[in-house]
């Protein structure tokens, strides 16, 4: 063989390999899609959990503008013998002092070194387990909190004996919103409901959101708790998986917030999400498949392939790049093969978003906005090209609005 021969063969095989893997991910996305379109309607009793104890958390670094709002709606919930902390976490503001007036019990931590949500986490979990609870429920700040939420959430971990996520959603303040706006809004309503709905229906465990976050006691007192990483949740809920106590997602139990106004912190967030995202893959997939070799479950190549569905304005530029550059060769007598793969993920990927889209967001997203989504995209790229010169290792909190 010549060594343009050989260059072509390794090239067919690079293709191959690529596209099949792309195949694999956007075939994953199409069933998880479908299948929260088979959803059950869940009328269980929650009259049970008023016979145990509460603990719920919430971490706050500097939220004096939202912490009096958040403390004000959890407070009527409460049992007698629940307890509601606010962990003020390297605080220079009236967040403590704040927080206390409105009736939480405050502890303060400050440690200029050990920066990060986990740090707060670990911090709230050491002060609590003399007087240890059944379950510990986790809201951040500036969170709005659903009526029965921390009832359907307390619930669910007492009878599965397992961590519990609720169904975190973010949307815009604003009254009038933009496409970017929009599609921001239906991007995390994707990640956040659709594909952890999706699981719960396929008998899986789904990722951890941050915030509606229930766990047993004797599993998150054993949590390691204490990194700075920006993405803790997500690495916290895979941690749980791999130890055996995969997250069980609890759709009727609702939280949400709001997307920051300011440009300049809805990018710093969104860089925060995917970086981390982003190195997670890279961290946690051969983990999880070393440990499902290992310990011969079938539950965590569910979690790698969950996993491996990126931030969905980066599918759409791997699948762009690969279906391109894959095409472009074949001009030079590369295989079809590899281009024909790639058609097909994205066949599967469109199907998904519409099955998606169709089922829980015609509402939200008119159909018109939907075919912006090439625009959204084209204003990530350089997001993701910031991952790969100088990507974000460091937890930075994302600048509150005030929420009335």
């Amino acid at each position: 063989m010549t060594i343009s021969q050989i260059l072509l063969f390794l090239t067919n095989i690079v293709f191959l390999i690529s596209t099949s893997l792309l195949l694999i991910i956007c075939a994953f996305f199409l069933i998880e899609c479908v299948a929260s379109r088979f959803a059950k309607v869940c009328n269980e009793n929650i009259d049970n959990w008023q016979n145990t104890q509460v603990n719920i958390i919430i971490p706050a670094h500097n939220e004096e503008t939202v912490i009096g709002s958040t403390v004000e709606r959890l407070t009527p919930v409460l049992k007698p013998q629940d307890r509601l902390i606010v962990v003020a976490d390297n605080c220079n503001d009236a967040t403590a002092e704040i927080a206390r007036t409105k009736g939480a019990t405050v502890i303060e931590r400050y440690d200029s070194e050990k920066i990060g949500k986990g740090y707060a986490l670990d911090y709230g979990i050491k002060f609590i387990e003399s007087k240890a609870p059944d379950v510990v429920v986790i809201i951040d700040a500036d969170c709005t909190v659903y009526p029965d939420a921390i009832a359907r959430l307390t619930e669910s971990a007492i009878a599965s004996q397992k961590p519990v996520q609720a169904t975190y959603l973010m949307t815009t303040a604003k009254k009038s919103k933009s496409s970017k706006e929009l599609l921001a809004e239906f991007a995390y309503l994707m990640r956040n409901l659709v594909l952890p709905l999706g699981l719960k229906n396929l008998g899986q465990s789904c990722s951890l959101k941050g915030t509606g976050m229930a766990f047993p006691w004797h599993i998150i007192s054993k949590a390691n708790l204490a990194n700075g990483h920006i993405v803790e949740d997500l690495k916290l809920g895979l941690d749980l998986a791999i130890a055996g106590h995969g997250a069980i997602f609890c759709p009727e139990a609702r939280v949400t917030s709001y997307f920051p106004q300011q440009s300049q912190a809805t990018k710093s967030q969104r860089t925060r999400w995917e970086h981390g995202h982003l190195q997670m893959i890279r961290t946690y997939l051969p983990l999880l498949l070393k440990e499902a070799v290992y310990q011969r479950r079938f539950d965590l190549i569910i979690n790698a392939l969950d996993l491996c569905v990126p931030p969905l304005s980066l599918l759409v530029v791997i699948w762009l790049g690969i279906m391109t550059i894959s095409s472009l060769f074949t001009l030079v007598g590369a295989s079809w093969i590899p281009v024909i793969i790639s058609a097909t993920a994205g066949f599967f990927f469109l199907t998904a978003i519409l099955t998606a889209w169709s089922g829980f967001a015609t509402e939200i997203l008119p159909l018109n906005q939907l075919l912006t989504v090439p625009f959204y995209v084209l204003k990530k790229i350089p997001v993701y090209l910031q991952f790969l010169i100088k990507p974000q290792n460091i937890w930075i909190r994302t600048e509150r609005d005030s929420v009335s």
